[in-house]
């Protein structure tokens, strides 16, 4: 959690970003059983049934950094932790494939592949997304 946290700390948010998921999945990879305690062993507590609370405690940390700078930018910061949490499972699911992988890439390539896509998303977040119906 502290290595997420100083790597959110500073620098832009697209740098922010990418730190913060090179951190992770620094993390991942030096201790893979950590890992697999944080994604799927951790005992339940507030959220009986769903992703371990420490990954919840994570996602609510991204959420604080998101509605920090969906509220700069214009954004409604009540959805930031839909985005904080969108993130944070989609990380936490890459590094699931990437500590899995026979061969697998660096993890200067996978995280900044995740940044850029993650970026790319939220760069052209609109103010108000359509709903389809």
């Amino acid at each position: 959690m502290s290595r997420i946290t100083e790597a959110v700390a500073s620098g832009s948010p697209r740098e922010r970003l990418e730190q913060a998921t090179h951190a992770y999945l620094t993390y991942v990879r030096e201790r893979p059983l950590g890992f697999a305690v944080l994604l799927r062993d951790a005992p339940l507590q507030q959220h009986s049934g769903e992703m371990p609370a420490l990954m919840y405690d994570l996602a609510d940390r991204v959420g604080d950094v998101f509605t920090e700078q969906f509220h700069k930018a214009g954004y409604d910061p009540e959805s930031a932790p839909i985005y904080a949490h969108a993130l944070v499972g989609m990380v936490a699911f890459v590094g699931q494939w990437w500590t899995e992988g026979s061969n697998p890439p660096s993890v200067d390539t996978v995280a900044s592949h995740i940044a850029a896509l993650a970026w790319m998303g939220l760069r052209h977040l609109p103010k108000q997304p359509n709903v389809l119906k």
